[in-house]
């Protein structure tokens, strides 16, 4: 079984990205987590335990503010991140790329996806959640909240996944209407997976059948799991990722 090298990437200004490399055959299996989530999450490290026992390359990596990446979470935007996601990508790997995002990484896989098109062999979103900070944060916002943070900077709401509560920034909301994809078509090409509880409590089920209807690829799937969270870790989550991942990379021909 390979063994999963470590390391941290200066992106230019002195904050450095923590990534984990795992070599293998390709492509190169790339996580991306979510918001305010790490690499150390059980999706990314049931995917890495499965890449080594199927001697598959693998990529995780924590976008600045997260995990043990340098930076301030605060200082962070869908931009920024997906900037950092990439050259991280562009560091550590070579080749074709299987993009797996979870939550908010599924934006940034679908970014990613439309800006690296030659790179990439497939898509599995879980959860995912383009335009969040549009449709999910700002829209659910009453207007004494929306001029909190367009006056203070920030606005806290409590969090169910931890005891601080989550920072959002107007830069954030600024630079998340930029990067907004389910306005219209969504130049991607790849085949495209898409697993989506029907519970879940942050990202309505129906978000998935958007993206499907928004990329230009034929090739798209989507499994909804009836009783599934948002999270999509329980032990049947899981085996469902690691199925899809694998039907993608033989679909591939890897």
């Amino acid at each position: 079984m390979s063994t999963e090298a470590v390391g941290r990437l200066d992106r230019g200004d002195g904050v450095e990205l923590a990534w984990a490399h795992l070599p293998g055959t390709g492509p190169t299996v790339v996580f991306l987590p979510g918001f305010k989530s790490d690499m150390a999450g059980s999706k990314a490290t049931h995917l890495r335990d499965w890449c080594a026992a199927n001697g598959r390359a693998m990529l995780r990596l924590d976008y600045s503010g997260h995990g043990v990446s340098g930076g301030a979470f605060e200082d962070g935007t869908i931009g920024r991140w997906c900037a950092d996601a990439r050259a991280v990508i562009e560091a550590r790997v070579s080749g074709p790329l299987l993009l797996v995002g979870s939550s908010m990484g599924g934006w940034i896989a679908l970014l990613l996806a439309r800006a690296m098109a030659g790179r990439v062999a497939g898509l599995v979103g879980i959860a995912a959640a383009p335009d969040f900070t549009e449709t999910l944060l700002w829209e659910g916002l009453s207007e004494p909240e929306r001029a909190q943070l367009m006056q203070g900077g920030f606005i806290e709401r409590p969090s169910e996944y931890g005891e601080k509560p989550y920072r959002f920034t107007r830069a954030l909301i600024d630079d998340g209407r930029a990067q907004c994809l389910l306005g219209g078509a969504i130049a991607i090409g790849c085949p495209v997976r898409l697993l989506q509880g029907q519970r879940d409590p942050d990202v309505p089920w129906q978000t998935a059948l958007r993206i499907a209807e928004q990329v230009a690829s034929e090739d798209v799937g989507i499994v909804l799991v009836k009783d599934g969270d948002h999270r999509l870790s329980r032990p049947q989550d899981l085996a469902l990722l690691s199925r899809t991942v694998a039907g993608l990379l033989a679909q591939d021909g890897a």
